[in-house]
């Protein structure tokens, strides 16, 4: 069975002196209760795992008696350490209240309980964590699957990656588009629409949010202005409430805006939005087309090659804690670059979408940043760049 590098890291965490509660968190469907699973199966370190899913969501005592349990069978057992692992742990009111106090108890009684905690909902998990559990977590980040991972676990090509992106659960299913289609929609987008985000932020006009993430995902890799967008969705709403729903869909790892960069803080704030999937399998779901139409299309192909960069730079930023903006002026542009404070990186896609474009060069003058790279077209091959450690360069 294929093995993402974070069980490697958790393996190491767990072998270090208990110090904070592990959390693994990340979108629907990136493997992180596979990979939790993967880990058990190699520990030498007796365990107890539990899930809350099928527990009622008042009944946060639950996770009292399950630390209850580990603690006596760590005692019965006579060992030095245990694991207790608690899945979908976010399902329960006020869980980080409950986690918060046996944790401290088992601080204060030099009892050697280490803990990992997860769940499906990357913004349940986040709020929980910030209220109550501040100075006690360590954060694991599980990205969206990149193309060496769906490669080598799935034998993707670079083209079926780029339109079918990176969800594990769904590549057995892509020679049946259709099929494809419906569980993208039905197991992943559904349900971090109506289940993570309605469920944990204040949501005034839910359909609004929907039409913004559909839309959303048909404009990746264009600019689009708040103004523009409410022209085009059904629900009546105001620029402060798109933005604020286009963040929350950030948070959730599915679609972002990313802001022009400027020198100017005020300016990036203010500037149109180039709409963003943290996947191509989002834009691939929402649009009416076929692999060999998207493929054979030039233009068309070109803003999916694109969109897989930006996926990718987006997971990685996540990662390795960057930001990620795009440039323009006038005609002048250059898609991607990226900020990490001491050093700034100018990315251009080429895949015969356009003709030459100065804005790199333009770009090069104005900010100096200190590395210029081209992907595609007369630059370095697309499924090289894609399998890069991003870090090496920063």
């Amino acid at each position: 069975m294929f093995k993402r590098l974070h069980c490697d890291v958790l393996k190491s965490r767990l072998s270090e002196p208990r110090d904070k509660i592990q959390t693994i968190a990340g979108s629907r469907q990136v493997g992180k209760s596979t990979m939790v699973k993967q880990v058990l199966q190699e520990t030498d370190i007796p365990y107890l795992s539990v899930s809350a899913d099928n527990v009622p969501k008042t009944n946060t005592f639950w996770i009292s008696e399950m630390w209850a349990t580990a603690r006596a069978k760590m005692k019965a057992a006579n060992v030095p350490e245990f694991l207790l692992v608690i899945d979908e742990v976010h399902k329960l009111d006020n869980w980080s209240e409950a986690v918060k106090k046996e944790w401290d108890d088992d601080t204060r009684f030099d009892i050697n309980m280490k803990v990992v905690i997860l769940g499906s909902s990357r913004l349940l998990l986040k709020d929980g964590l910030t209220e109550s559990l501040a100075g006690r977590f360590e954060l694991i980040r599980m990205p969206h699957w990149n193309y060496s991972e769906m490669h080598e676990a799935f034998g993707m090509n670079l083209d079926q990656f780029i339109y079918f992106g990176g969800y594990p659960g769904g590549a057995k299913y892509i020679q049946d588009e259709r099929r494809w289609r419906r569980y993208i929609k039905d197991s992943i987008i559904a349900p971090a629409i109506e289940q993570d985000i309605l469920t944990t932020k204040t949501v005034y006009k839910p359909a609004l949010m929907r039409q913004l993430f559909d839309l959303g995902c048909v404009y990746s890799g264009k600019e689009l202005s708040l103004n523009k967008m409410l022209g085009q969705l059904q629900d009546a709403g105001n620029v402060t409430t798109l933005a604020n729903y286009l963040h929350t869909l950030d948070e959730a790892r599915m679609l972002c805006g990313l802001q022009k960069y400027a020198q100017d803080e005020a300016r990036k704030y203010n500037s149109v939005p180039k709409l963003m999937v943290y996947n191509t399998a989002l834009l691939t779901a929402q649009t009416n087309t076929t692999f060999n139409k998207t493929f054979s299309t030039p233009n068309q192909w070109g803003r999916w090659v694109e969109s897989a960069v930006g996926a990718y730079l987006l997971n990685q930023a996540d990662e390795y804690d960057y930001k990620l903006y795009y440039w323009r002026e006038n005609d002048a542009e250059v898609d991607f670059v990226v900020d990490s404070g001491d050093q700034k990186i100018a990315i251009e896609v080429k895949s015969g979408r356009r003709g030459a474009n100065e804005g790199l060069k333009l770009f090069t003058n104005k900010f100096h940043p200190q590395q210029s790279i081209v992907v595609g077209t007369d630059g370095i091959p697309v499924d090289e760049f894609l399998s890069w450690d991003f870090e090496n360069l920063l």
